[in-house]
């Protein structure tokens, strides 16, 4: 990919909104692109097919943040000694525009994913992109690539940004520059668009992350800790792994992509819980949306710990009766089959719960439109070039504007 240019230095005082809303005029004018097949669309999978283009953004210690540029898919060229690339200065985000009924396109809480983002590149020391230039950044990719975006139940087009530190330099010490790369996918859910429940080992015998550390950052080499111990998981015929604190091996945190719930048969009803976020939990999107849509249906639904002994007791008396995983990727799928060491146990009657589907299909009606977006987590894209759309948040809600717990 070509250098950037360099972008005044920020402002203090905080980003300044933009004075017109963001369209896909918003950095060069990208290459005309073939259509997509159909065929992709119809059946994409999950990440397999490049949109063909890129967003770039540069940063500079002396000059800040550049103007996005969209840019055909290239093969990265850097010097051996860049620093992201010796010293793990990478961090990522992932998140989604959806096609609605009527055809119109909306990110699906950008600024957000924009802050977490911001927090993953404070906790290693890397430069804090401002919410309001991420979120101009991935509108200008998706009007870009309108096209690509599928409009099945489910399907989205998926970004991934990944910004990494740049100069070259083998000192360790926080790199001076940086490039944030925004890639598009035409995807199905990460698991499959059958939602089919899934297995999962609990890790008996290795950690991931304490306290203190960077559990909550969305950071390579969070993701590079857990892939031997998933790999083991999976040659023994699970999905995913279900990792336990740090210290005690006792309290559940996540899973290696997703975060958790419970959903419990209480005297007084149904209550559905997730590990609180303390430090060592990705603050997920997903996680934070479903528990505001858990109030909306009239469930009971809080941040509560989980110890491993618990889990299994309810699962065995059948107290627990649904167990759930959720994120960007993923969307929200069930979890049949607990594995513990010793035991396998097998939750409920190893099929999808209905308190799982029903927040699964709440997501969803919102994502693609079709329930209204009362808690303003949409941002449509203008796809038509003409600047009616953009930044516009769908159904007349405040775009983006809930915070978030972690996808």
């Amino acid at each position: 990919m070509s250098e950037m240019p360099k972008g005044r230095a920020p402002d203090p005082t905080g980003p300044t909104p933009p004075t017109t809303p963001p369209t896909a005029t918003s950095g060069p004018t990208p290459r005309p692109q073939p259509q997509p097949p159909a065929a992709v669309l119809r059946d994409p999978g999950f990440c397999r097919h490049s949109t063909g283009h890129v967003a770039v953004v540069e940063w500079d210690a002396d000059t800040g943040w550049s103007e996005p540029a969209i840019e055909p898919y290239a093969m990265l060229s850097m010097d051996p000694a860049t620093l992201g690339l010796h010293y793990g200065q990478a961090v990522f985000e992932g998140l989604k525009a959806f096609r609605a009924e009527d055809g119109s396109v909306s990110l699906f809480r950008p600024a957000d994913h924009g802050r977490r983002l911001g927090l993953s590149a404070a906790r290693l020391a890397m430069p804090e992109m401002p919410a309001e230039l991420f979120t101009r950044t991935c509108t200008a990719l998706v009007a870009a690539d309108a096209a690509w975006v599928p409009g099945g139940y489910g399907q989205s087009l998926y970004l991934r940004p990944l910004l990494l530190g740049t100069e070259a330099d083998l000192g360790l010490k926080p790199s001076r520059l940086a490039r944030c790369v925004f890639l598009a996918y035409p995807a199905d859910p990460c698991f499959g668009n059958d939602f089919r429940p899934l297995a999962v080992s609990t890790a008996t015998e290795t950690v991931r992350v304490v306290r203190g550390g960077t559990g909550e950052s969305k950071c390579a080499g969070n993701y590079a800790a857990g892939l031997l111990t998933r790999t083991r998981a999976q040659a023994a015929g699970y999905d995913e792994v279900l990792w336990l604190d740090g210290i005690e091996r006792r309290w559940v945190e996540e899973l290696s992509t997703m975060n958790v719930f419970f959903v419990w048969d209480d005297e007084d009803g149904v209550r559905v819980t997730t590990p609180p976020c303390d430090g060592t939990i990705v603050r997920g999107l997903t996680r934070d949306s479903l528990l505001t849509l858990a109030g909306d249906l009239g469930l009971r639904a809080a941040e509560e710990p989980a110890a491993i002994d618990t889990v299994r007791d309810g699962i065995r008396s059948g107290r627990l009766t649904e167990v759930f995983a959720c994120g960007t990727a993923g969307v929200v799928v069930a979890v049949s089959r607990l594995g513990t060491g010793d035991e396998d146990l097998t939750i409920g009657d190893g099929r999808e719960g209905p308190v799982t589907g029903r927040l699964r299909n709440a997501l969803l009606d919102v994502q693609h439109g079709r329930t209204p977006d009362k808690h303003g987590w949409l941002l449509r894209v203008d796809t038509a070039g003409d600047g009616t759309e953009a930044g516009a948040p769908a159904d007349g809600a405040h775009a983006d504007r809930s915070g978030g717990r972690h996808a």
